[in-house]
C-alpha cells in the first residue's frame, strides 16, 4: 500500500487516481501508524510553504515522516513536497522546512517575456542512472508549476534539472529520499513512468537491514 500523507494540501487526489491507473492501492491518510506500515509514501503539495509547514507540524505528520525517513521507507516529494524537505525557502523568511537534505529554494528570477509563476511543459536533462527515470529515453518532457526553484547544496544528488530563467534542480535522489519539482500525475506517459519506477524501486537502508 502507498500512503499519500494528507494535511489539507492541494492535488492529492490527482496523485491517487495516478497510482490506481497503475494499478497501485493508494491511502490518503495522515495516520500514523498505517504510513509507518506502508511500503511508500509520497508527500505532495501545492501552495505556499509558510502554510504547508504549518500544516505539517499541526498535524504531528511532521515527526511521522522522520519515522519514515529513519525507517528506510521510500518516500517521494512533489512539487512543494520537494522544497519542504529543504530547511528554509524565501517564500517563507523564518519558517524551517524539515531539513533533510541541504540546498536553498529561492524565487525564479524575472525575465523579460517569461511569466511566473512557471505553469507548463518543459524538457529536462536527466542524469545516468537516475532511478525515477530508468527506461525514459532523451529530454522528457514533464510539468511544471511554481514560482519557486531548488539549488542543491550536493550536486550528486540532483537526478534531472531543466531551465526556465535559471538552471533548476527539478529532481533529487538520496538514499530512500525521492524528489521532483513537476507533477508525475500531470505529466502524461513520462510521469507515469516515474510513478511507475517508484513503486518499483527498493530503499537502499531496507536493503542493508
Amino acid at each position: 500500500m502507498i500512503a499519500i500523507l494528507d494535511y489539507d494540501a492541494g492535488n492529492i487526489k490527482s496523485v491517487e487516481k495516478a497510482l490506481e491507473y497503475l494499478g497501485e492501492e493508494a491511502r490518503i491518510t495522515k495516520d500514523k501508524d498505517q504510513i509507518l506500515e506502508s511500503e511508500r509514501v509520497i508527500l505532495p503539495g501545492v501552495g505556499s510553504f509558510g502554510d504547508a509547514m504549518k500544516r505539517l507540524r499541526d498535524s504531528g505528520l511532521d515527526r511521522v515522516i522522520y519515522d519514515v525517513i529513519d525507517k528506510g521507507i521510500p518516500f517521494l516529494g512533489i512539487c512543494l513536497g520537494l522544497q519542504m524537505l529543504y530547511e528554509s525557502s524565501d517564500e517563507a523568511p523564518g519558517v524551517m522546512g524539515l531539513g533533510l537534505l541541504k540546498g536553498t529554494i529561492n524565487r525564479i528570477p524575472e525575465r523579460p517575456g517569461l511569466k511566473i509563476p512557471h505553469m507548463g511543459w518543459n524538457s529536462l536533462d536527466v542524469r545516468e542512472n537516475a532511478a525515477l527515470f530508468r527506461g525514459i529515453e532523451g529530454n522528457p518532457y514533464v510539468y511544471f508549476v511554481h514560482s519557486y526553484y531548488l539549488k542543491a547544496a550536493d550536486e550528486n544528488e540532483v537526478a534531472a534539472t531543466t531551465f526556465y530563467s535559471t538552471l533548476i534542480h527539478a529532481s533529487v535522489e538520496k538514499d530512500n529520499i525521492y524528489a521532483c519539482q513537476f507533477h508525475p500525475e500531470k505529466s502524461s506517459r513520462v510521469g507515469l513512468k516515474i510513478l511507475e519506477n517508484f513503486i518499483r524501486l527498493s530503499s537502499p537502508l531496507q536493503e542493508g537491514c
